[in-house]
């Protein structure tokens, strides 16, 4: 009978962490998904922009703003998934050219150094973020936002790279899997 409780614990186990792991793709997914709908949003915010200084009247006030708010939150909620489609930038001119046993090594130093990274930069601006929060600070341009909103993406958007990178380091996928031939070169 002992066995078939712990049987049911691991079990129970499994579904939790099967549950996480879909949870948390559903949410990098999401982030990508409404990374390509605020830059559709911007890309309309200065279109309308524009055309209103075409036809010779004033254009909203806040459209700069708002625009520079969206590129943030666009770079941010797009950079994990760009991380798991290995859509980031990386040079692997050198690294093509090792020995596999050198080019795992390479590899794994490099998941460590930006998943360090990553955490420092997601420490940072956790920090910023908490403090704009507490001192209610609004940030005044076109129109008064609070200045929390300006931080809110970076260390969601750090904390969630530096979970793609260990993705790389525990080995559930490499970004120097694919052949140089099947990637974009120039």
């Amino acid at each position: 009978m002992p066995g078939r409780i712990a049987t049911n614990d691991a079990e129970w186990w499994s579904r939790q962490v099967f549950a996480l792991i879909r949870g948390y793709n559903f949410i990098l997914l999401g982030m990508a998904v409404c990374s390509g709908i605020v830059i559709s949003l911007a890309f309309v915010l200065i279109v309308v922009d524009v055309s209103i200084r075409i036809l010779r009247f004033q254009p909203p006030a806040f459209t700069i703003a708002v625009v520079e708010y969206i590129l943030l939150y666009y770079t941010l909620l797009a950079a994990p998934w760009l991380v798991r489609i290995k859509g980031h930038v990386f040079i692997d001119a050198v690294t093509q050219f090792l020995p596999a046993a050198v080019r795992k090594v390479t590899a794994k130093a490099s998941y460590v150094l930006c998943i360090c990274s990553a955490s420092i930069f997601c420490y940072f601006s956790a920090d910023l973020l908490i403090d704009a929060m507490v001192s209610g600070r609004v940030d005044v341009r076109g129109v008064d936002l609070p200045q929390w909103l300006l931080f809110l993406p970076l260390p969601i958007g750090f904390a969630m790279v530096a979970i793609e990178f260990f993705r790389f380091l525990i080995g559930i996928d490499d970004m120097y899997a694919t052949e140089l031939s099947t990637r974009e070169s120039m």
